[in-house]
């Protein structure tokens, strides 16, 4: 497992919300904004350079339980709120695109492309304003750092362990159903046509040299696909063309976008039974949080806020909460450090952090539950 593989994970999954949020604050009709503030919160929030500090140090994933912790903290970071049932289809929307994008990538390496591209359309978000820009050039120029030196192999490393942390999800997405890349299980089809990754050359030709290095004969083979060559390799600078188009925004063009549980995903069931039993990371889990929410500076939200849906209508939302098997529904992580305070200060301090008062009103109540949750940590 490469202990890289963190911030790329958080940057794209985070680049996902974005999107999502950023199409439905269109499709409900949020005043522009309002609109612009929930999202340039949220950015503000998730390259704030402490907590950029905590993701970029070398560490091992944590279990998705742990991830979703931060991705609901970070989603609520401005006026906006969402309930469970939003919040799961939102995280579920978020790592299944990303997932496809892992799969999809011609070569290890153009995950890194795939970052770019999401980063690319984050400061799209934020052209007004340049303090935010400043601070994603900013993380920009830590990725180039980082991962610029890597070999092959390294980035080969880093896309095994997302693909790892993606495995059990089979969550089927209405927009990938109408494109044909996925099954009705679940399951994303690979493409046979196409570009071959960048470097390599086009199947159907094999050559055979002798002991000497000299090519004697060659043999052609049908491959049954359609690939062509790679027109150019995809820019790895802070601006240009990144030619891979995996990363970039599916939502710009406005359609619903649904999310079913897969029957193969309810398997999961007896994975979930490990959350029961005693686990020996959670003390390094907790402390993973710790570490890392500690970084966040979450601004107390001020002003009128509302609440988004991600469903067409409320009923759906509510149907959808009903529907959802429990082992797929992803709560918030309850942290208790109060037990032993002279081992937990951090946790504890950031505990004390969480806690919101003078909360926003907003004109229903459907948020409520999971901001109860949230002051519980």
């Amino acid at each position: 497992m490469s202990v890289r593989t963190l911030p790329l994970l958080f940057l794209n999954l985070g680049g996902e919300m974005l999107y999502i949020l950023d199409q439905r604050l269109r499709a409900q009709n949020i005043p522009g904004d309002k609109a612009r503030r929930v999202l340039n919160d949220i950015i503000s929030t998730m390259f704030n350079r402490k907590f950029m500090e905590e993701l970029f140090k070398p560490q091992e994933l944590y279990s998705k339980k742990a991830l979703r912790t931060v991705y609901d903290r970070l989603a609520h970071a401005s006026i906006m709120r969402l309930n469970q049932a939003s919040m799961d289809k939102l995280y579920d929307l978020m790592t299944m695109a990303l997932k496809y994008q892992v799969l999809l990538c011609p070569r290890p390496k153009d995950v890194l492309l795939v970052t770019f591209n999401h980063l690319d359309a984050i400061k799209g978000f934020i052209r007004d304003s340049p303090a935010l820009l400043h601070l994603v050039d900013e993380t920009f120029r830590q990725l180039l750092e980082i991962y610029g030196g890597l070999s092959a192999g390294d980035f080969q490393l880093i896309r095994q362990t997302l693909l790892t942390f993606f495995q059990d999800l089979h969550i089927r997405v209405s927009v990938f159903l109408k494109d044909r890349v996925q099954n009705s299980n679940g399951r994303f089809v690979l493409p046979v046509s196409g570009p071959v990754p960048w470097g390599t050359e086009v199947p159907g030709l094999i050559r055979m040299f002798n002991n000497k290095g000299e090519e004697v004969k060659r043999v052609e083979f049908q491959h049954g696909g359609n690939y062509v060559t790679a027109p150019r390799e995809g820019s790895f600078e802070l601006y240009g063309d990144r030619v891979l188009k995996l990363g970039t925004n599916m939502y710009s063009v406005n359609r619903p976008v649904e999310t079913h549980i897969s029957g193969l995903s309810k398997n999961l069931a007896s994975q979930a039974q490990q959350s029961i039993a005693p686990n020996p990371l959670a003390k390094e889990e907790l402390n993973f949080l710790a570490r890392l929410m500690g970084g966040m500076e979450i601004k107390k939200a001020t002003g009128p806020g509302f609440r988004l849906n991600l469903f067409t209508t409320d009923e759906e939302e509510e149907q959808a909460a009903l529907s959802r098997p429990e082992e797929l529904s992803y709560e918030v992580v309850d942290i208790q450090a109060t037990q032993d305070q002279q081992r937990n200060k951090e946790l504890a301090r950031i505990m004390e952090e969480f806690e919101i008062t003078d909360q926003p009103r907003w004109s229903t109540s459907k948020g409520d539950d999971l901001l109860a949750m949230m002051d519980e940590l």
